[in-house]
């Protein structure tokens, strides 16, 4: 039978990406069909389809082609396909392939019901005046393209947070396959800092000992900030690493805070994995949908402290791997970043495993297969 992968636009980076990558591995002859492309060499190019976005300037801003992605997603051209598995997280679950027939099965991978009309209190690109406007027509759109087509669609969610946000959002059920975190590659490695470069082992060395590390992208949801706050309530010197428009305001609270703070700009793979066996305890305060970052670190074995809310707080054991928080009271989160750090290291192993890029293939192979 011959299938397709559906993604909306493959960056070069990211966790839908790496979902991606892990179907692709599951079905190597499936071809894949995105918006547009803005990777370089992690799939093979005669198997890959853009669409007509690819060849226009809307591929540079995503809000502004956002109207256009409905309708291009229901205009696919048929290539015999029997089976689609869709990577959504705006509207690739809208994808059509000519008439698709009554034996044609669609299984959609649902990182959430897109947040810029769903969730804008979660993702400032939404509360904007167009893209609330833009909001009011689109809502009731994605609804019927996910409920028209429930009864030949098999929906999963990439945690239970999502499948209730999808049930409320779309009203349709779906079932919950955690997406796919490289443990085996993060605990094939003893000590990282033997993987450094010599630069990166100087950088690594020169920052203090039990430091708080908070690291990802340096944007407003992430709430950094927060990190910050974590270190000053604990006493603790704390590490941001990553890079991102807001560099310039958490600089300007690490200047004003009780508490030393480092900066490391856009490590490498083997520094941030080095700076998971390096800190006292991650601190994770985003509100996400799944959040990779928190289980890469226990794969590492550090503490992590997450918010209690999304889908960290199914990912995170209070007591056993780190600790949960609403980050509101400097005294819960001191006295979270002390829990965390009690933990025990192989336990946080252990249970970071439950969460692989082997679990995630044999599940993703079961519900395609199987259905």
């Amino acid at each position: 039978m011959t299938g397709v992968l559906v993604h909306e636009w493959i960056a070069q980076s990211g966790g839908s990406e790496n979902v991606l990558e892990a179907m692709s591995g599951v079905f190597p002859e499936a071809d894949v069909v995105c918006l547009w492309n803005d990777s370089t060499g992690r799939f093979q190019p005669e198997s890959l389809h853009e669409t007509w976005l690819s060849r226009t300037p809307l591929r540079r801003s995503k809000m502004v082609a956002l109207p256009f992605m409905m309708p291009t997603w229901k205009r696919r051209a048929d290539r015999g396909y029997d089976w689609a598995l869709i990577s959504s997280h705006l509207f690739a679950h809208h994808a059509r392939f000519g008439e698709e027939g009554p034996d044609f099965r669609r299984f959609v991978y649902v990182h959430t019901p897109a947040r810029y009309i769903w969730s804008p209190e979660l993702d400032g690109r939404g509360q904007g005046r167009v893209a609330r406007g833009l909001a009011s027509v689109l809502k009731p759109l994605d609804r019927r393209a996910a409920k028209d087509r429930a009864h030949r669609t098999s929906y999963a969610a990439n945690s239970a947070f999502i499948r209730d946000r999808i049930a409320d959002c779309w009203q349709v059920p779906s079932r919950v396959i955690y997406p796919p975190v490289d443990v085996t590659a993060i605990q094939s490695v003893d000590d990282w800092r033997t993987r450094l470069t010599d630069q990166e082992q100087h950088e690594l060395a020169a920052l203090p000992k039990e430091f708080v590390l908070g690291a990802s992208r340096f944007v407003p949801y992430k709430r950094l900030d927060l990190v910050i706050r974590a270190g000053e309530a604990a006493g603790r010197p704390v590490v941001l690493a990553g890079r991102g428009p807001e560099l310039r305001r958490l600089q300007e609270l690490a200047r004003e805070a009780s508490v030393p703070v480092h900066f490391v700009d856009y490590p490498s793979t083997e520094l941030l994995h080095a700076l998971y066996q390096a800190t006292a305890v991650l601190v994770f305060p985003a509100i996400e949908d799944f959040g990779i970052m928190p289980v890469e670190a226990m794969a590492a074995g550090a503490p992590v402290l997450a918010h209690q809310i999304g889908g960290t707080a199914e990912t995170v054991l209070p007591g056993e791997t780190g600790a949960l928080t609403d980050f509101r009271s400097a005294a819960e989160i001191c006295e979270g970043v002390e829990t965390a750090v009690s933990t025990e290291r192989e336990a946080r192993r252990v249970h970071a495993a439950k969460f692989s890029t082997e679990r995630f293939a044999a599940e993703v192979r079961s519900w395609v297969e199987e259905s």
